[in-house]
Formats: C-alpha cells, sequence, structure tokens
C-alpha cells in the first residue's frame, strides 16, 4: 500500500525533455555512449512510466534546415504519439546556442543579423509550441553571454536583450497566442559569464521590458547551486512574485559543472525543501525534469534514470506531509511561532538581554527533519 503512494501518474504533472532522457553521453572528453531515441519512443516510454508529458527544443524534433513537408510530417507523426499515449507538451524552448551562428551570444548577439535570426528562431519555434498545445516558452541564454568585457559594453547586451524579447512578447500578441515567457538563469558554462546569471537578476530585468505581465522565469536548482546559492530561496522569491511560470528539477553539486543529476540524487535536504516548498505553495505547474541520466548507462538506465527522478519526487512529497503531520515537529514550530508573535517593544538593554540569550530550538528541530527524511520517524 505504501509504495502505490510512489508510483507516478499523469495528475502528477512530471515532464521531462526530449533532451534529457535522449541525452547520448557526449561530454567534452568523451563521445555519445547511446543511441539516438526516437521522440515517438520517448513519449512512449514516459508514458509507460506514468509521466504526464514531453518537452523539446525546436530542433530536439524537426531538423532545422527540414523542408515544410518533412516538418510537416515529423510534426504530425509526434502529434498521432502524444495522441496514442496521452501525454501533452506544456511547454517548448528554443536552441540559439548549438549553432556556430551563436557563437558570441544570439539575442545579445553585436551583430544585427545574428539578433534577427535568432528572434526569427524563436518565433517559430513559439510557433511551434502553439502547434502542440504548449503555453510556456522556456528561454535560456546559453551564448548570451562573454568571455571579456572588451568586447561589448554590457549595457548595450542588456539593451539588445530587452529589445529582442520586447520583439518576442510583442509576436505573441499580435499573433493571439495563449503563451508566456519564462527566462532561465544560469551563472556561466558554456560562457565565462552569461548576463543575468540569476533568478534575481531576470526578476528584475523583466520589469523594465514593455509587457512584463507575459514574462516570468524558470529556476533551474543545478544552475542556483553552481552560483553557491540556494535554489529554495530562488524559487520561493519567485512564487513571493507571482513569476514561477515553470521550473527545472534536477541535482548539483555546489563548485563542479553543470552536472544535471537525477532528481534528488544528492542533495536531499534540499529536495525536501523545494518540494515542500512547491506543494505548500500550491504550485500548479509541471515538474519538470532537466536532467541527464549517468554516462555508464545503457538503454534501460535511462528509463531507470527517469523512474527514479518521479519517485524521489513523491517520496519527498510524502515526507512534506508527514511533515505537517509530525507531532514533534509541529510542537516545535508552534512554540517558535508562539515567540514571534510576542510584539513586546525592545526598550532596555535588559529587554536586550532576554531576546539575546533566548533559545530557538533549531539544531533540535533539524534534527528531526534529517530523521523525517531519513525515515526514522
Amino acid at each position: 500500500m505504501e509504495e502505490k503512494r510512489w508510483i507516478p501518474t499523469p495528475a502528477d504533472q512530471f515532464t521531462f525533455g526530449l533532451w534529457t532522457v535522449g541525452n547520448r553521453g557526449r561530454d567534452p572528453f568523451g563521445d555519445a555512449v547511446r543511441e539516438s531515441i526516437p521522440p515517438t519512443t520517448t513519449v512512449k516510454e514516459l508514458s509507460r512510466l506514468g509521466a504526464y508529458g514531453v518537452t523539446l527544443h525546436d530542433n530536439d524534433l524537426v531538423p532545422e534546415d527540414a523542408s515544410l513537408a518533412e516538418h510537416d510530417r515529423i510534426v504530425k507523426q509526434f502529434q498521432a504519439a502524444l495522441s496514442d499515449y496521452h501525454m501533452a507538451v506544456p511547454m517548448v524552448t528554443v536552441n540559439l546556442f548549438y549553432d556556430p551562428v551563436f557563437k558570441d551570444g544570439a539575442l545579445t548577439s553585436s551583430a544585427k543579423p545574428v539578433r534577427t535570426y535568432a528572434i526569427e528562431k524563436a518565433q517559430r519555434a513559439i510557433d511551434l509550441g502553439v502547434q502542440l498545445g504548449a503555453r510556456i516558452f522556456v528561454l535560456w541564454g546559453g551564448r548570451e553571454g562573454s568571455e571579456t568585457d572588451a568586447a561589448r559594453d554590457p549595457r548595450q547586451a542588456f539593451s539588445h536583450y530587452r529589445d529582442s524579447l520586447n520583439a518576442l512578447t510583442s509576436y505573441i500578441r499580435g499573433s493571439h497566442y495563449d503563451m508566456k515567457i519564462a527566462l532561465e538563469a544560469k551563472p556561466n558554462e558554456p560562457r565565462s559569464d552569461i548576463y543575468l546569471p540569476s533568478t534575481g537578476a531576470m526578476l528584475a530585468f523583466i520589469q523594465t521590458l514593455d509587457h512584463p505581465e507575459l514574462v516570468g522565469v524558470n529556476p533551474e536548482l543545478a544552475h542556483a547551486k553552481m552560483a553557491g546559492l540556494n535554489p529554495v530561496h530562488e524559487v520561493a522569491q519567485a512564487i513571493d512574485a507571482g513569476k514561477l511560470f515553470h521550473i527545472d528539477l534536477n541535482d548539483q553539486r555546489i563548485g563542479r559543472f553543470d552536472q544535471d543529476l537525477r532528481f534528488g540524487s544528492d542533495d536531499l535536504k534540499g529536495a525536501f525543501y523545494l518540494v515542500k516548498l512547491l506543494e505548500d505553495s500550491h504550485y500548479a505547474g509541471p515538474r519538470h525534469f532537466d536532467a541527464h541520466p549517468y554516462r555508464t548507462e545503457d538503454y534501460a538506465g535511462v528509463w531507470d534514470f527517469a523512474a527514479g527522478c518521479m519517485r524521489s519526487y513523491l517520496i519527498y512529497r510524502d515526507r512534506a506531509q508527514q511533515f505537517a503531520r509530525d507531532p514533534d515537529i509541529q510542537e516545535m514550530l508552534q512554540a517558535i511561532e508562539r515567540l514571534n508573535a510576542d510584539e513586546t517593544v525592545i526598550r532596555s538593554a535588559e529587554d536586550r538581554k532576554r531576546w539575546g540569550q533566548h533559545g530557538y530550538a533549531y539544531e533540535k528541530l533539524d534534527q528531526l527533519v534529517n530523521e523525517l527524511i531519513l525515515g526514522v520517524r
């Protein structure tokens, strides 16, 4: 009976990108170790595992130079698989980082022809997303950065970024699309520095746009941890601002390259608090796993990876519900709340001394949470 709580269903809204389970294990020091997985196979296998949907970059599905007839054939075949296996496409994104034309940026490039091409490519990706039923368009600025600030005044880069996003929101409005944009921050890699490196920076930038109501954020756990930040706090800030349009779940060790580890596989406490935050906040969007199977895995290991991401989320959700029921934890939280409800004005040295010497019992509380996560409560 307990196991059934940890079996995913479409109601949990778990999604994976074609590029996640489809990652072939290539890295800067080694070639691919797995064959490509056809998008229709990905749809079938993820449906079998209980996922809600799939997401994609434009060129994950349709090659950049495909003819119109080829484009239509591929999309029609993919739509048939989605229908056959009752899967959704809630989000699409665009690849503005792989092609050499984007080596010095896409939407922030100093070259107007590159910026124009990037905007048009993003517009085509938005069209594809609408065709597939997506309502969120994630935009990660993978090449929007620099190695040397001598090459470009960053103020100019921000101006280009703003103009490009304004062009995209105008396109959405003019096309009468039910689509919003979610910006994804990352501090570095592949550029030495990427513009707007944190969720907070993105939130501030959004307020300078022509249509900020159409633009939110897509925080990624690994990206926040690459910068040494607390992903839970970044996501909380996005929720507080009403701008959490989408979220990328994975795991990461601080100070490493972008690892995209299986969700909940490394930082158990961080994963617990993030799931608790999403559930307590009644986040209604997809729980999207932007992670990769280990390079050591074969085809079967890819689906073990996907199943593990979803199972871990459900276990953490179960622990979050247990947190709310645990009598010892709740008793301590109530005591803290009573203390913080004290509205006595601090006026004297004695008042300061009393507050300064008061213990909050956070050590005991934290230990109780540890034991809960480890399953011994």
